[in-house]
């Protein structure tokens, strides 16, 4: 099989330094290398980037490379068939494993957990409470998390001396290399529990159902979350509790709505009401309110009760209660009733608009 050139290999120039070859090793190396790439043709690419590498670091090799080429029956037209790639594996392991296993000594903090909740109108807009049953992981009440049986501690691991990693000396095609692994005995841990606790059976975790308050504060919406610190799973190796996330879905009121902070309200009215005008009672968050509709008022007209809508979240005061005005026709008339409508209709001629525009449609406020 014809072989690449060697500066091909490794995408380099023929002119290129030391260091320009070294550097384009390392990348293509940690590119391709087997625990690294999965994918079958890497290994072969591996084979070929250290092949290559081999050659243009060495400077006899490389200027015997710029002359001949690959030379028959030399290093480069025998190639690397046999070489052992544990050399690079162990560099790997060295500095990735020996990270992954102090991460697994060090505290670790407990998962956050997530539950959703229905919660009223009323509710979400003037705050309340909600009590929620929760299935989560705690330290064990018997041995505090550690595993053993209480009054004895785990064991130093004998494996690793209690450091959670095997080394090993390793001679390869680049020279000697030291090998970390994660020790087998311990998995990690760098400790050995030889008496396990009888109620958690040595994890040091067992789940629990727990109830929970949750204060849910004024003015929150549909979709809004509330964090609850360190009511989530619990931690590892003395690390903290995760969070407990809950999102709130808010139910439709019977005759309210909202936008943004304002409380909408459609008012049903009759003619009467609206040509001669009167007082009426209008419900609000916080009660019954009275309001007063002028003669003349039309359908669409809005009025604002200041300070009635919903309370800001994140600022100081509240919104408004706009109240529309619906002005309802009969559709079912005596006959009494009919004739003093005709006789109304009779006297007023031909309808006319109103000289001052009421209707000014419905008000759309940003917060």
């Amino acid at each position: 099989m014809l072989k690449r050139d060697y500066y091909e290999v490794l995408g380099v120039d023929k002119n290129a330094t030391d260091e320009e070859i070294k550097r384009a090793f390392r990348q293509l190396a940690f590119k391709y290398h087997p625990d690294h790439n999965r994918d079958e043709q890497a290994a072969e690419e591996f084979k070929e980037v250290n092949e290559a590498y081999e050659v243009l670091s060495d400077p006899d090799k490389r200027a015997t490379y710029d002359r001949f080429g690959h030379g028959s029956g030399t290093l480069f037209e025998r190639g690397f068939d046999g070489f052992d790639f544990g050399g690079f594996g162990d560099i790997f392991d060295a500095f990735f494993g020996a990270a992954a296993t102090a991460t697994r000594q060090a505290p670790q903090r407990g998962a956050d957990l997530h539950y959703s909740i229905t919660t009223s109108f009323e509710e979400a807009a003037l705050g309340g409470k909600k009590e929620i049953t929760i299935l989560r992981t705690e330290n064990c009440s018997l041995c505090h998390g550690v595993g053993s049986k209480p009054g004895i501690q785990p064991k130093r691991c004998p494996s690793c001396n209690g450091t959670g990693q095997v080394h090993r000396v390793q001679q390869s095609l680049f020279g000697r290399f030291t090998h970390t692994t994660t020790c087998s005995q311990c998995h990690g841990d760098g400790r050995i529990i030889t008496d396990p606790c009888p109620q958690c059976r040595g994890a040091g975790r067992e789940k629990h159902k727990r109830n929970i308050i949750v204060n849910i504060p004024a003015g929150v919406d549909n979709g809004s979350h509330i964090r609850l610190r360190g009511e989530g799973e619990a931690g590892t190796r003395g690390g903290s509790p995760g969070n407990l996330y809950i999102t709130l879905s808010v139910e439709e009121h019977e005759f309210f709505s909202r936008y943004n902070d304002d409380i909408l309200y459609e008012l049903p009215i009759n003619l009467v009401q609206a040509a001669l005008g009167t007082e009426v009672e209008v419900p609000t968050l916080n009660g019954k309110t009275k309001l007063k509709i002028p003669p003349g008022s039309q359908t669409g007209q809005v009025f604002r009760l200041k300070r009635q809508g919903v309370p800001r979240l994140h600022g100081d005061g509240h919104g408004d209660q706009l109240v529309t005005l619906f002005v309802v026709t009969p559709d079912c008339l005596t006959e009494k009733q009919r004739q003093l409508l005709q006789e109304l209709g009779d006297s007023l001629g031909s309808a006319n608009m109103p000289k001052s525009e009421k209707w000014k449609g419905f008000p759309r406020r940003g917060r």
